[in-house]
């Protein structure tokens, strides 16, 4: 068996995983939640009125700062609602797998034991951003 049709069996692997279909049943969830698709339409509309707001010339900043307390009471349903909440639970925990397999592959293809390469999160902010590479 070749790497690619491992990788492939990783990917496979990666999909029976719990914490995955926990996760592909949150977003399901999430998306047929009508208020809570109907309130993050509403955010996205806040979003883009304050945009275009700030980026007018002669800008009304009473009405900048209008719409960004109703963007942020927007936000806020939306992340006390308990289709999101499920969600960005789901999340954080497939995270934690994906985290994990994507610094031993990583650390392997660096030179690292494959069978003591693994993720620390103490030295990770979860901000690829920022990082010189995990290891």
């Amino acid at each position: 068996m070749d790497i690619i049709e491992k990788a492939r069996e990783l990917g496979r692997l990666i999909q029976e995983e719990d914490s995955y279909k926990k996760l592909q049943d949150a977003q399901k969830n999430a998306d047929a939640d009508m208020e809570l698709q109907r309130l993050i339409g509403e955010f996205n509309l806040k979003r883009m009125s304050i945009n275009n707001e700030a980026s007018k010339k002669e800008r009304d900043q009473e009405k900048l700062s209008k719409l960004n307390t109703e963007m942020r009471e927007a936000y806020s349903q939306i992340m006390s609602n308990e289709n999101m909440i499920a969600y960005n639970d789901a999340k954080a925990a497939f995270d934690v797998v994906a985290n994990r397999v994507l610094a031993i592959v990583q650390q392997s293809a660096e030179g690292a034991d494959p069978e003591t390469a693994d993720y620390s999160q103490s030295s990770c902010s979860g901000s690829c951003a920022t990082c010189g590479g995990c290891g």
